[in-house]
């Protein structure tokens, strides 16, 4: 409940919201003493108000850093699946050429055993043509 203002309380220092006739309003050692526990109270309350928001500040600061340096994390991993990626092409089109070599090699390899194959049944049909002539003689 609000009361009324006296003429007392009315009239108050601008600056310090002291009674202008310092014999108004004068508190009780009592009175007095109950203002200061309040007051020291109003001031515990707003250190850990301010402690708790130094405390957030420092956390949001931290979070900022993490979220910074996970983006750079997450940028240089880019960066290496990028350059991984190009040695992989790189790495599969040298093994299409390195099969396509080998795969030449094999039928050239084929070939020359076919073709000696051919050259040994010559060979030995001429011996054996040979071989008859000689006893035929």
């Amino acid at each position: 409940m609000v009361h009324p203002p006296t003429q007392a309380s009315a009239q108050r220092h601008p600056m310090t919201n002291a009674p202008a006739n310092p014999d108004d309003g004068l508190k009780t050692t009592s009175e007095a003493l109950q203002q200061w526990r309040e007051a020291e109270r109003a001031v515990a309350v707003a250190r850990r108000g301010r402690v708790a928001a130094e405390a957030a500040a420092s956390a949001a600061t931290d979070a900022q850093q993490a979220a910074t340096a996970t983006a750079e994390a997450a940028r240089a991993a880019l960066d290496s699946m990028t350059l991984a990626e190009a040695s992989a092409a790189k790495t599969a089109a040298a093994a299409r050429l390195f099969v396509m070599a080998a795969n030449a090699d094999l039928a050239d390899a084929m070939s020359d055993e076919a073709m000696s194959d051919v050259a040994e049944v010559a060979a030995h049909g001429e011996y054996r043509a040979a071989s008859s002539r000689a006893t035929d003689k």
